[in-house]
């Protein structure tokens, strides 16, 4: 059984400027699974900068609230909700709160920084 705590999880800024703590990742530990599983916190007033990925991703919001933009599309994300993000799809998001943007990042398959460009 493998159980990780967020709190036990090294803390750093992602490429896209978010504060990130990585809990699960197959290329970094022995997991028989393809995705990769993390936090990222934005900031009151900030936004993660423009990026992309070669693979799908996926946003589930646990706290705040903002703007998800993807590509030419935008859209006001809240508490319990799910953003599907397509393969190389031009993105970012904005905290529009008062709260800091906390939302898990599922990455499939799983994040790797040379699969990441930022715009």
């Amino acid at each position: 059984m493998l159980i990780k705590d967020l709190k036990d999880c090294e803390e750093f800024m992602a490429g896209d400027g978010t504060i990130f703590r990585e809990l699960l990742n197959p290329n970094k530990a022995d997991l028989s699974i393809h995705y990769s599983l993390g936090q990222a916190v934005v900031k009151v007033g900030q936004s993660s900068q423009l990026h992309k990925l070669k693979t799908a991703e996926v946003y589930y919001i646990v706290a705040g609230e903002g703007i998800m933009y993807i590509d030419d599309e935008s859209a006001a994300v809240t508490v319990g909700q799910a953003i599907y993000i397509s393969p190389n799809s031009k993105q970012y998001i904005k905290n529009t709160g008062s709260l800091d943007l906390k939302f898990l990042c599922i990455v499939d398959p799983a994040w790797r920084k040379e699969d990441e460009e930022i715009l």
